[in-house]
């Protein structure tokens, strides 16, 4: 529509009598200055097509995507009933509260409609409208924010892909928060946390929005625009103050990659450093991948931000419950994988793959674990960098603590030709010393065992002549019960005495 027709359609809307503001305009400014006001009136030409039918009888067909635009511009024009009876504004309103307010799916319709109109959405009470709604349908079912992440048990992929056959054929599949703009889904959000509504769902919601705007954009600083890496800069920043702060909320894997956004994003050091917090506080549930950050700059020189990892480890040893052991075992395993990971790299700095190392021993202290698992990643170092001088093979190696490698890898290490010199005159110095210790501790136990069946020999010498008493007490006392009985009182003779008993000689009579 052009100016012109709008000018004509105002003319012919005043006279229908059906908006103050209308009467008031053009009563005051001549035709050329109507072409100034059109500027001022926040629509777009469909809605304005609406209000004019309305002005001359037609039916106007309300719909959940043009509700909001229209109510904003009947607002506008002050056609109220005020004005005349059975107005727009008061028809638009009731459709709003009877159509789209009992429903979330149409509630979230209605918001992406008010876009273009949101100052006036926000003035007249119309998003607080929505807002309320949408807070008492949460409470009553929060899975209107969708699914939560399923976070796993184990170390696999954490995914917060829906069934995409179950959304297909489900018959109340929920509209998400993920296509508003920021500007309505930051309050949303933070009004939602006020209500407690719980976590789960919010970080999920959170982060579905973070991949719509921000994962699945290029990251590239050359391709991109400054307006648009500003936008989302600010959408980062402001989902990482929305985020709740409770652990495992959302996996390991996917703070990862929203840390790495606000680092290419050039996102504020407070933005950053919180990533890093709710990272190293479940950093036991990581994987080697995750750890693969870039540096901001993307300087060649600097592969991996070894400063960030070394921020996140210490978050992780300040908060872990020290009771529980096995997350400090994770966390040593997982710095040796990636310790083994990135000395396959070609390009990675000697003095960086050092501070990785370091990294690695202090993480394995106290969990009593040997050195083998770095042991072998230096060795895939100096097989990968063969150009490495003999002291600079030194220096990787004074970070190692051979008295912590096992007899294998001692073995190993000492037929290594990859190791300097003087790494293995100190593997073969830590052999012998294990060998010594292993034949003092088998001299020690041997002398012990040898003690111990002295002192079981001369125990049982002694329970010998205790047994030897007892059973002299007992034949005495057998001895006279005998007695009594009429037996041989010997000591010698434990026999009672017999009779002889005599037989009658036998007679042979011969019958004469």
């Amino acid at each position: 529509m052009t100016e012109r027709r709008y000018v004509d359609t105002l003319l012919r809307m005043t006279k229908s009598a059906s908006s103050t503001e209308l009467e008031v305009q053009v009563g005051k400014n001549s035709n050329a200055d109507l072409y100034y006001l059109l500027h001022d009136i926040p629509v777009d030409s469909e809605t304005f097509d609406l209000v004019a039918r309305f002005c001359h009888g037609c039916a106007v067909q309300m719909s959940t995507e043009n509700i909001v635009p229209l109510i904003c511009l009947s607002f506008y024009l002050g056609m109220d009933e005020n004005h005349c009876n059975n107005n727009l504004l008061s028809k638009a309103v009731t459709f709003f509260e009877q159509t789209v307010l009992p429903s979330w799916n149409e509630i979230i319709k209605a918001l992406r409609s008010s876009e273009k109109s949101l100052q006036q959405t926000m003035q007249i009470g119309l998003f607080d409208a929505c807002l309320q709604a949408m807070i008492a349908k949460a409470s009553d079912n929060p899975r209107h924010l969708g699914a939560p992440i399923i976070v796993s048990t184990d170390k696999g992929d954490d995914s917060d892909r829906p069934n995409a056959k179950r959304r297909l054929f489900a018959l109340d599949w929920q509209e998400d928060l993920t296509p508003l703009s920021l500007q309505l889904y930051e309050p949303i959000i933070y009004t939602m946390k006020q209500h407690e509504i719980p976590p789960t769902y919010i970080s999920a919601s959170i982060y579905r929005y973070a991949k719509k705007w921000i994962f699945h954009c290029n990251n590239g600083r050359e391709t991109m625009s400054i307006y648009k890496r500003k936008s989302q800069r600010n959408v980062i920043e402001t989902l990482e103050k929305l985020l709740p702060h409770r652990r495992e909320l959302i996996p390991c894997t996917l703070l990862f990659e929203m840390l790495r956004c606000a680092i290419n994003l050039e996102a504020s050091s407070v933005c950053r450093k919180s990533f890093e917090i709710r990272i190293g506080k479940q950093l036991d549930r990581a994987k080697v991948k995750d750890l693969l950050i870039l540096p901001q700059g993307y300087a060649k020189e600097v592969q991996y931000d070894i400063e960030c990892i070394r921020r996140i480890l210490k978050v992780f040893y300040s908060n872990y419950n020290s009771s529980d052991a096995s997350g400090f075992i994770s966390v040593a395993e997982l710095m040796e994988e990636f310790l083994a990971e990135v000395a396959c790299d070609m390009d990675l700095m000697i003095d960086s793959f050092i501070s990785l190392v370091e990294m690695s021993m202090a993480a394995a202290l106290g969990t009593k674990r040997n050195s083998d698992g770095i042991y072998r990643a230096i060795d895939i170092y100096f097989e990968k960098h063969a150009y490495l001088t003999e002291k600079e093979k030194e220096q990787v190696c004074k970070a190692l603590d051979f008295r912590k490698m096992s007899p294998e890898a001692c073995e190993h290490a000492a037929k290594n030709e990859r190791l300097p010199v003087r790494a293995v005159v100190q593997v073969l110095f830590m052999a012998q010393l294990q060998m010594r210790e292993t034949l003092a501790r088998t001299a020690y136990y041997d002398d012990k065992s040898e003690k111990e069946e002295k002192e079981e020999d001369e125990q049982e010498i002694t329970n010998g002549c205790i047994r030897q008493r007892v059973n002299k007490g007992k034949v005495s006392l057998w001895s006279e019960m005998k007695r009594k009985f009429g037996c041989m009182t010997s000591m010698g003779d434990f026999h009672c005495p017999t009779k002889k008993k005599e037989h009658p000689k036998c007679e042979i009579h011969h019958n004469s």
